[in-house]
């Protein structure tokens, strides 16, 4: 199948490892131009660019580069996150802050500076990475829920507001996804337990039975942003091995 990604110019954040870094092999793969983004200074992209994405300018500056690199952006994948283990009643002000910064603004910023080429071409795909957490709020991550629902909100206001542009906009929401944040020590599994119990009780909650891999998380990362999804728009995507239901 051909997705007509062929020399799209693709900018996708937090993109060194985990689901960005599966997304920018994938845009690879299928010959596209990928823009990565992260606070270091080597990255994935035929071109990257180091930028403290949760900080005013941060996402601006990315997109800058892209555009006097390439002219253009066809595609953007706002992907950057952050996740922790915490109660609801030892949040601070702080957490939610960098909550909101990380998981909401990233998108927000780096959307508007992307929308007024889109505008000017006539098209444009944009894919928000959520979660699962913004449509079953998880106990143990409730700043993460609650921003990732915010981003799902985000997500279809830009549809509403662009598509007559020919601007798409979607969201996906994966499951728990065996990347660094679940498996590194100190990461997700070990704040929550001894992390083979961890694994196997998150495995066991998936209709599925396991958790999923960055690979099939970016997949449909890459179809929202093709030609073969052409006609879809504010949709939020569930890729979590059937963990939330879709309610129609």
């Amino acid at each position: 199948m051909d997705l007509g990604l062929e020399e799209k110019v693709c900018l996708v954040t937090g993109s060194t490892e985990g689901i960005g870094l599966a997304a920018v092999n994938l845009f690879r793969a299928e010959g596209a131009r990928v823009v990565s983004a992260s606070r270091g200074t080597a990255g994935p992209g035929d071109l990257h660019v180091a930028a403290d994405l949760a900080q005013p300018g941060g996402p601006e500056h990315v997109v800058d580069a892209a555009l006097a690199e390439f002219g253009r952006v066809d595609c953007l994948v706002n992907n950057v996150g952050w996740a922790e283990i915490h109660r609801f009643e030892e949040l601070t002000e702080e957490i939610w802050e960098r909550s909101w910064q990380m998981n909401v603004m990233s998108a927000v910023r780096a959307t508007k500076a992307v929308l007024p080429g889109m505008r000017e071409r006539g098209a444009g795909a944009i894919v928000n990475v959520s979660s699962t957490a913004a449509k079953r709020p998880s106990p143990g991550m409730p700043e993460y829920s609650v921003t990732k629902a915010a981003l799902l909100s985000f997500s279809r206001l830009v549809a509403d507001l662009h598509a007559k542009a020919g601007i798409r906009s979607n969201a996906v929401t994966p499951g728990p996804t065996a990347t660094r944040a679940w498996l590194e020590e100190g990461g997700l599994a070990d704040q929550q337990g001894e992390r083979e119990e961890i694994f196997a009780k998150v495995g066991a909650g998936r209709p599925l039975g396991r958790m999923a891999t960055s690979e099939e998380i970016a997949a449909v990362i890459v179809f929202l942003c093709s030609d073969q999804a052409s006609y879809v728009t504010g949709a939020a995507w569930s890729v979590d091995g059937g963990t939330v239901p879709i309610i129609i």
